[in-house]
């Protein structure tokens, strides 16, 4: 699959989900914030990174880049988008995801080998790992905390739209231990955590990030 991954500025971590996407055996493909082009991606990531400084709100200026306009409508259409990190408080601006991301409850920037449980692999970025699973990926974030209200939190809960929750102890203060969340339909998914940085064993803390970009070809060929 030709799978986009999405620079903006002060990006930190695109160079890493590129070397990922292609350690998964996808053909990775480098878009940048300010063009009108996915140039004919199947699947989007959207990287880690402190996009313009996050002066403003974490992700809230890097919604507005021309880019995101194509990837809320490919995004409409079913096209599978993932981000992380950052990305994932851009989708959460972007009204693509419920909730939002705030200063971590230590106000502190966190960094560490985070324990997760995978609480839904029906997604195109989850298909490779079984309901349950639990998984070693590298987290660093200052505004990692999951917000949302009750109603939404309990929606997220009964629908099965909490991807992955925290174990052992939660990082940054996220609401009921949210990790990830998906849209409704599926295909959106946005993780706190970062699984580009957890694919090879030299480097990092294993390979058990890679199933969230091997999952495309679970999902392709199911």
């Amino acid at each position: 699959m030709k799978v986009g991954v999405v620079t903006f500025p002060g990006s930190l971590d695109d160079v890493d989900a590129l070397r990922a996407v292609g350690i998964a055996g996808h053909e990775a493909v480098a878009l940048w914030h300010g063009d009108h082009d996915l140039k004919g991606v199947d699947a989007i990531v959207l990287p880690g990174g402190f996009s313009y400084g996050d002066y403003l709100r974490c992700g809230a200026i890097s919604r507005f880049s021309p880019v995101m306009t194509d990837v809320i409508e490919a995004a409409g259409r079913g096209m599978p988008v993932l981000g992380i990190c950052n990305g994932f408080q851009i989708l959460c601006e972007s009204h693509l995801l419920p909730g939002a991301l705030i200063r971590n409850d230590h106000r502190k920037f966190v960094c560490r080998d985070q324990r997760l449980r995978i609480e839904n692999n029906r997604t195109p970025w989850t298909s490779a790992y079984a309901e349950g699973d639990e998984v070693t990926i590298v987290l660093k974030n200052g505004e990692g905390g999951f917000v949302a209200d009750d109603a939404t939190l309990d929606r997220l809960e009964g629908e099965g739209q909490v991807v992955a929750r925290y174990l052992v102890d939660n990082p940054n203060g996220s609401l009921r231990d949210i990790a990830g969340v998906t849209n409704e339909r599926g295909n959106v998914v946005g993780l706190m955590p970062h699984p580009e940085h957890a694919v090879e064993d030299l480097t990092g803390a294993g390979t058990d990030g890679l199933g969230f970009f091997t999952s495309l070809v679970e999902r392709a060929f199911a």
